[in-house]
């Protein structure tokens, strides 16, 4: 794994108050939570038994659709 590259940006006592990315960095960072959490979520179904085509499609009807 590479180093992240980050930038410390100072408040005027000096001390580090926040750090800065490049987009790059923060995509791949942002891809890794979001990877996590979908696999701790998937994990806490791991017991469900798995739909029928057609109660996935009946469940499929059920969801708000985007606009």
């Amino acid at each position: 794994m590479e180093p992240i590259q980050k930038r410390f940006l100072m408040d005027e006592h000096n001390p580090p108050d926040a750090v800065q990315l490049d987009l790059a960095t923060f995509e791949k960072i942002e891809t890794v939570l979001e990877d996590y959490a979908l696999y701790q979520f998937m994990q806490e179904d791991e017991n469900d038994a798995p739909l029928s085509l057609k109660e996935a499609q009946a469940y499929y009807g059920t969801l708000p659709k985007a606009e």
